[in-house]
């Protein structure tokens, strides 16, 4: 499967965010995340790190 797991990092470090991850829509300061199933999370975001290989994505919040 090609889904992602993505990651929200802030001073604590890494907490998973969201799981299933198959789309990704950039938006003006924020993310639309879509999981297998439809179900869309929307925060306000940047794409910080992709592990390709791993399935892995780091987000972090913008102000």
């Amino acid at each position: 499967m090609c889904e992602a797991t993505v990651y929200l990092e802030d001073e604590e470090g890494l907490k998973l965010y969201f799981d299933n991850v198959d789309k990704i829509f950039p938006g003006e300061d924020q993310l639309i995340l879509e999981d297998i199933f439809g179900q869309k999370k929307i925060i306000r975001a940047r794409l910080k790190e992709l592990h390709l290989v791993d399935h892995k994505i780091i987000i972090e919040k913008t102000k």
